[in-house]
């Protein structure tokens, strides 16, 4: 047998010759915290499709600081057990799904006369 024959040559059909490492002598993967994806998920809000056509339709625009307070109202609302909220933010409203960060649907003031709002468990006023 020539010395430079390797396993995978010697035994082609028998892929996985030598058993893999035990986990113990894998490198640990660290957890010292959450998922970067996780907390890159907290930080933002996340616009459903539906939510998306009725901005457009309503003519909603929203600036990046009025976001940042939309989120930190989602932020209160998660931290008291929250899971869909209302959330009341100048003359509009928005439907948000606390656990994933995402707006299910907004109105603007015109919208929201005589609207009931169903399947939601709190309401957050921002002022």
């Amino acid at each position: 047998m020539n010395e430079r024959q390797t396993i995978n040559q010697l035994y082609p059909n028998r892929a996985g010759f030598f058993p893999p490492k035990p986990a113990a002598a894998r490198p640990a993967a660290q957890t010292n915290g959450p998922a970067f994806r996780d907390v890159l998920d907290r930080q933002f809000l996340k616009f459903s499709h539906h939510a998306e056509q009725r901005l457009a339709q309503r003519g909603i625009r929203l600036e990046p600081e009025q976001l940042s307070r939309i989120g930190g109202a989602v932020d209160k609302a998660a931290a008291k057990g929250a899971k869909d909220s209302l959330v009341l933010f100048q003359d509009m409203a928005f439907i948000v799904n606390v656990k994933n960060r995402t707006v299910v649907t907004a109105m603007d003031g015109a919208s929201m006369n005589d609207h009931v709002f169903t399947q939601i468990d709190s309401t957050i006023v921002v002022k």
